[in-house]
């Protein structure tokens, strides 16, 4: 029966299960098999539902309601069945049914909006339908006052003053009740145009009433003292996702100076800063933060991923193992396939040039995948025994979905960027071994690799004997021995002997292809590969690919004008296949509108009319007019350096909001070192930058700690002094901890 519907035959399935419940008698099941007989029913009606028959389901399903076990399942599947069939009156009357069991469901108050005809999958509505949902929230509301979701949901479509008043309500309960994720449930309505104005306008005025009279605005009760802080921490949050770092951090520290025992308030000042551009500081005040709770992994785990993200990779091995078990620790994290800090640990090394140790934990995430495949052979004979086969159907879906996990994602793009890292720059060791095995006679060449070979294997050996005398002692009451695995390239260097390393990135670039199709970094991968691998044909490819999912974004625009410019500067083709390739370019070309007509001059000028007032697209035509033609240079490093830093049209209160974004400006400093060549240019940008980014280490920013005369190192100066009443904690690889004193910190103020 599971054999033909996941053959995609459901309607054989179905004929399958009715010819057994024609062999059953009429008092079955028996008491002991209730649960397992309802579960068989329940997907029997999921069956005909996807087979479209949705009456028969619904009669099938009233049939045998008492022979189903659970009833809240036979509510949703009833309802689900209404709705399809268009009975929009009973399907309402049994979502108010659930909501009544469940006030917080998000999905019973969407499929009510269905039934009432006031449901919109892009979220926009007239006013008209604003006005019935506002109606029909506010009538949910007096029936279940404790429910967060029907206070939370009318935010998502309100606008204007109705709108304020209702984040207003939202806001202020939770502000007293101190919800340290406030922020995050209120994070979405920032990307709705004008709310984050007016929550900015509800906070503040909050905040100014507060400190004056310790009450809210219009309010008649007195607040406790936690409620300014947790104002302030609100509005800290707020500045920093508006990029106004400055404004946050002066937040921040004054509701640290407000309650200086807050672990939530380091944690926050500990993101400001990252996204602000210092790390280093980051990542110092995410350890004082764990300092104060050594018995939580949350926070442990937030202080290793600060660390990592500031390169300071020995240190965070040595905090993350504090929540491992003794002995082989570093293992044990591998072993609980903990892969966000594998990911971590490798885009660190990347970033350090380490491509050996970025490989090792890169694909060390790869194959945790592997392993989930294999470990969920396990559940099938226990799905098929309990007879949980909706479950079961569900779990062989979610192995068909397992590589378009982001963590795979991420995994897979990093082990190709190394790839390719590694073809452009071959480690020098190989290089001269190659040089030197190649002055070799061929004999002498086979005996100095039997040699390698030997010396290998025997390394291999003594390890492995080393290995079990260590582990001598480890035996279990049943006599037996646990002897671990040894790591045969602990630092990854035989990762780097690969023969092919662009061989090796296709495996993984097809896995992107199949289950990251939807990616830009998945073709513009593609096309790096490809081009480096001369297949012109594929490369054409991941262009189209990048054009239909954004023609305008810069890097679909460099590939596009890259890839033309190649096929322009080959010799003319001689072979067949060679002319094959040629002809359907050129018929290919003429499909894309961006070319039409048009030189690859014309195309980069038009690509920059359009976004005149962007950098990174006047990055992108800068970058392409240099390929183009060198000797412009100078005019492509003067246009980028023109852009427009643009004040964004908001009704913030305080300050302005710049276009900018450190990242973007962090690639152009690496654009106009590293490919346009001009260490001039850079030096320039990054002073120009610094001053537009004083936290930034990159940039070298005033009010970094890269500075030296920093807040943050002028304290670090003082507790090498001696003054250990002051100490942020030594951060250097070979120290592992913090004294947790929070008077560091108060002198650290904008």
């Amino acid at each position: 029966m599971l054999g033909t519907r996941l053959q995609y035959c459901a309607s054989k399935a179905i004929e399958i299960l009715e010819a057994y419940e024609g062999t059953l008698e009429d008092d079955y099941p028996p008491e002991n098999e209730r649960c397992e007989h309802g579960e068989m029913l329940l997907y029997k009606i999921s069956l005909l539902e996807e087979c479209g028959f949705f009456q028969k389901a619904l009669e099938e399903l009233q049939k045998k309601e008492l022979k189903i076990v659970d009833k809240l399942a036979y509510k949703e599947q009833e309802v689900s069945l209404l709705v399809k069939l268009a009975h929009l009156e009973e399907g309402e009357k049994l979502y108010r049914k659930l909501l009544s069991m469940n006030p917080d469901n998000y999905r019973y108050y969407e499929g009510l909006q269905k039934c009432v005809g006031l449901y919109s999958e892009n979220g926009h509505y007239s006013l008209d339908e604003i006005d019935q949902l506002d109606a029909l929230y506010r009538t949910l509301g007096q029936q279940y006052k404790w429910s967060s979701a029907v206070k939370r949901i009318p935010l998502d479509f309100l606008q204007g003053d109705k709108f304020q008043e209702a984040a207003n309500n939202y806001i202020r309960p939770l502000l007293t009740k101190g919800i340290p994720s406030l922020f995050s449930d209120l994070s979405s309505l920032y990307n709705q145009p004008g709310k984050a104005d007016i929550l900015e306008q509800i906070i503040l005025e909050i905040e100014s009433s507060i400190k004056t009279t310790s009450q809210y605005p219009g309010g008649m009760e007195k607040e406790p003292p936690s409620t300014l802080m947790w104002t302030l921490f609100l509005l800290a949050q707020h500045y920093d996702r508006r990029g106004q770092y400055e404004i946050a951090l002066s937040k921040i520290n004054e509701a640290i100076d407000h309650t200086p025992t807050v672990i939530d308030l380091y944690s926050v000042k500990s993101r400001i800063l990252k996204h602000a551009g210092d790390l280093v500081a980051a990542a110092a005040f995410a350890d004082e933060a764990r300092c104060m709770d050594l018995a939580d992994r949350y926070v442990n785990s937030e202080c290793v991923k600060r660390m990592l993200q500031a390169d300071q990779v020995a240190l965070a091995e040595k905090t993350a193992v504090l929540f491992t078990k003794d002995g082989d620790q570093h293992n044990n994290l591998h072993d609980m396939q903990c892969m966000w800090y594998e990911l971590a640990g490798a885009e660190s090394y990347f970033r350090q040039g380490n491509l050996g140790m970025a490989l090792k934990k890169f694909l060390s995430v790869e194959k945790h995948y592997a392993d989930i495949t294999e470990d969920q052979f396990d559940f099938h004979s226990y799905c098929l025994r309990k007879m949980t086969l909706h479950t079961y159907v569900e779990m062989l879906k979610f192995q068909d979905q397992l590589h378009s996990h982001a963590y795979f994602h991420k995994a897979a793009a990093g082990a190709i960027r190394c790839y390719i890292e590694l073809h452009d720059s071959p480690p020098k060791l190989t290089t001269e071994e190659d040089n030197d095995l190649s002055k070799l006679l061929p004999s002498q060449k086979k005996k100095m690799r039997q040699k390698q070979r030997k010396a290998e294997a025997r390394a291999k050996k003594e390890a492995e004997e080393k290995n079990e005398e260590s582990s001598a002692g480890g035996i279990s009451k049943s006599g037996k021995r646990h002897a671990k695995p040894v790591d045969p390239d602990p630092c990854g260097e035989k990762l780097l002997q690969v023969e092919d390393p662009l061989l090796e990135a296709t495996k993984y670039l097809k896995l992107l292809q199949k289950n990251s199709p939807d990616s830009l970094e998945t073709h513009f991968l593609s096309f790096e590969l490809y081009m480096r691998k001369q297949r012109i044909l594929l490369a054409f490819q991941a262009v189209k690919q990048l054009l239909r999912l954004d023609a305008e974004h810069p890097d679909s625009h460099r590939c596009l004008i890259k890839f033309f410019n190649k096929v322009g500067s080959m010799i003319a083709p001689v072979t067949d296949s060679e002319k094959l390739i040629w002809s359907v370019l050129e018929a290919e070309r003429q499909t894309i509108s961006q070319l039409h007509g048009k030189s690859l001059f014309e195309t980069n000028n038009s690509f920059l009319e359009k976004h005149e007032d962007s950098l990174t697209h006047r990055a992108a035509f800068g970058e392409t007019l240099y390929i183009l033609d060198p000797n412009r240079r100078s005019e492509a490093v003067k246009l980028i350096e023109g852009s427009p830093n643009n004040i964004v049209p908001t009704n913030g209160v305080l300050g302005p909001i710049r276009e900018w974004k450190l990242i973007d400006c962090v690639a152009v400093h690496k654009l106009l070192g590293t490919v346009l060549v001009d260490q001039d240019a850079a030096l320039r940008w990054k002073v120009r930058c610094a001053e537009l980014f004083p936290y930034s280490t990159y940039f070298e920013g005033s009010r970094s700690s890269a500075s030296p005369n920093s807040a943050f190192n002028q304290i670090r100066k003082s507790s090498e002094n001696g003054s250990s009443n002051h100490s942020v904690g030594d951060h250097n690889a070979e120290s592992g901890t913090s004294n947790g004193k929070l008077e560091a910190f108060k002198d650290l103020t904008i």
